[in-house]
């Protein structure tokens, strides 16, 4: 792949194990790229990569429940996401709800993928569409459709 994305990465602490394991078995993708992640992702995320020699782009955010979700929300408003990769912990409530289903409506609306698992995290990042040129995602089109006429 010859641009650079920048792909934001997050965690919830039960996922937060999955997510370095994830994120070490695709180290030489994700280190060509700009990994922007919520704080402690991002901190056990670099911690993993200088362990074992890999110099990646990291910029950490706050922690999801201080805003960190609220941060890379309103990088995708911006079109600064490319990529996001969210590990949810779905058994679990989460104090901080209303950032997480903001993240991901905003990734729906603004047209961002999101991957909420490994599978469908290694299916969008092995995605031949990335080295396409010429491919330009649709924007999604928010037209009330009236069935009467």
């Amino acid at each position: 792949m010859d641009k650079k994305l920048t792909i934001a990465l997050v965690a919830h602490d039960r996922r937060k194990a999955d997510m370095v394991e994830w994120a070490l078995h695709n180290d030489r993708f994700l280190a060509q790229h700009h990994l922007v992640c919520t704080g402690t992702t991002g901190g056990l995320i670099s911690k993993a990569f200088e362990d074992k020699g890999i110099h990646a782009e990291i910029t950490c955010m706050h922690s999801g429940p201080l805003g960190g979700d609220a941060e890379i929300a309103a990088m995708v408003v911006r079109k600064q996401i490319n990529l996001a990769i969210f590990l949810i912990d779905d058994l679990n409530p989460q104090p901080h709800e209303a950032d997480i289903q903001m993240l991901l409506r905003q990734c729906r609306v603004h047209n961002v993928p999101i991957a909420c698992n490994r599978y469908s995290a290694d299916l969008m990042i092995t995605s031949s569409l990335w080295d396409e040129e010429d491919y330009i995602p649709t924007e999604p089109q928010y037209i009330y459709f009236n069935r009467e006429g």
